[in-house]
């Protein structure tokens, strides 16, 4: 999840030429109506690194640091099995220990009685080495959301948000340690990629949180009678990191996550969603893993012009080719695409942005995609802050009138700064 930084030293609005030059609103009488200025992009109270040609500084590639030892989570079934044989052990424990981590959520070797009990504890160590660590748990007024802080094994710090509702039980997990796309808003880019999360370190974050829901950690619970997820059930990649950045981890976790029990959780693809914003190339091999996920591209602005600076990646891949891309993924997989849509005050609210996004989406057809606008938080003093209400409305109704099905999206935890755009890990 973006995190929109807190006003420091505040610049004033940049203003773009572009407001001069953008499709003139008009009224009923077709007379022009007085439009706010154009605001664009620029970071507040840090400063953007540059590459030489002055623009911002992608980072693509983890720097080479120290990885987490291997845990179980890392490993497929056959994988385990030949590392219990290793250990002298019959490949059978292996899925007995996986049946542990993976549907009773314990790492304890005095709750696995069905393993040898003078070799418990030197199986554990070995296939259970410590991943994330609760550093800090937040939780909202009615408990239905709850917000993690974990530090690494290396001590990088990384979040993620749990989030009830009638009848599931949604995750936003992080999948890098920083991030290095370097979007302007972003706290969690600020010092840019430290390193990209393992495997079992993306999955420790899902059986943890099942392990609090099954302690009772996660409440408000229906009272109509209705049915109550008893462990997560929708993962979405939208917390720290790009997901697409970090490819292999990301899909082995995926791959792991739909797996059935023992190898992996059990969950059905279509309640996980990974997001980017925009990595072309792997959007196109995501279409090719055979995977029934929801893919969710963060656009954020319809145009090169204004995408160029909120988005730096849009220098490598611009919006009609990462539209391009998004479309291939539903003409491969038959699965409609989710755009997100963070609306922001004079920046990318404009009725006419609205107009341009809905044709460009149109002219790929009907029925592939959905637009998700996301209402920011109120920033008093910043750039960085929600659209009135009647402005986000219009660009709401203005989409719907040319055909694209549209829905504000709820937005959850903003008292534990857990909703979207606040996740930024700090202890």
């Amino acid at each position: 999840m973006e995190r929109m930084t807190s006003p420091q030293n505040t610049p004033s609005p940049a203003v773009s030429a572009s407001a001069a030059t953008a499709p003139a609103a008009t009224d009923s009488k077709r007379r022009p109506v007085r439009r706010p200025a154009q605001v664009m992009p620029a970071t507040e109270g840090w400063d953007q690194a540059k590459n030489p040609a002055g623009r911002p500084l992608l980072q693509f590639k983890s720097p080479r640091v120290s990885q987490p030892p291997v845990h179980l989570a890392d490993l497929t079934l056959p994988e385990r099995e030949a590392k219990f044989k290793e250990m002298g052990l019959p490949a059978f424990r292996a899925k007995q220990l996986s049946v542990h981590y993976f549907q009773h959520y314990t790492t304890d070797p005095e709750q696995m009685s069905d393993l040898p009990k003078d070799r418990r504890a030197e199986i554990t160590e070995t296939m259970f080495p410590k991943l994330l660590t609760e550093i800090k748990r937040l939780t909202t007024d009615n408990g239905d959301t709850v917000k993690f802080l974990w530090r690494l094994f290396d001590g990088s710090l990384v979040e993620s948000v749990l989030m009830r509702y009638p009848g599931r039980i949604t995750l936003c997990v992080s999948s890098q340690c920083g991030c290095g796309m370097n979007c302007p808003f972003c706290a969690t880019g600020q010092a840019g990629l430290t390193r990209n999360m393992s495997t079992a370190e993306i999955l420790d974050q899902i059986v943890q949180a099942n392990r609090v829901i099954a302690e009772g950690g996660l409440g408000n619970l229906r009272r109509d009678g209705g049915h109550d997820a008893e462990r997560v059930t929708n993962i979405v990649f939208m917390g720290m990191g790009e997901p697409l950045a970090n490819y292999k981890r990301v899909m082995n976790a995926v791959h792991r996550m739909v797996a059935d029990g023992p190898e992996g959780l059990g969950m059905s693809a279509r309640g996980i969603t990974v997001s980017t914003v925009g990595l072309a190339p792997a959007i196109n091999k995501l279409a090719q893993e055979g995977l029934a996920i929801t893919f969710a591209l963060s656009l954020h602005a319809p145009d090169d012009e204004l995408r160029d600076e909120l988005i730096p990646v849009n220098d490598k891949w611009k919006v009609d080719e990462v539209l391009d891309a998004a479309y291939n993924y539903y003409k491969v997989t038959g699965r409609r695409v989710s755009i997100e849509y963070a609306l922001i005050k004079d920046m990318n609210d404009h009725p006419w942005r609205a107009e341009l996004l809905a044709k460009k989406l149109n002219q790929r057809g009907r029925g592939w995609v959905h637009v998700n606008p996301i209402p920011l938080n109120p920033t008093p003093g910043s750039i960085w802050t929600c659209s009135e209400p009647h402005v986000m409305q219009e660009f709401i109704d203005t989409l719907i009138e040319n055909g694209v099905p549209t829905t504000l999206r709820d937005t959850r935890g903003k008292e534990i700064d857990g909703a979207c755009g606040q996740l930024a890990a700090a202890e």
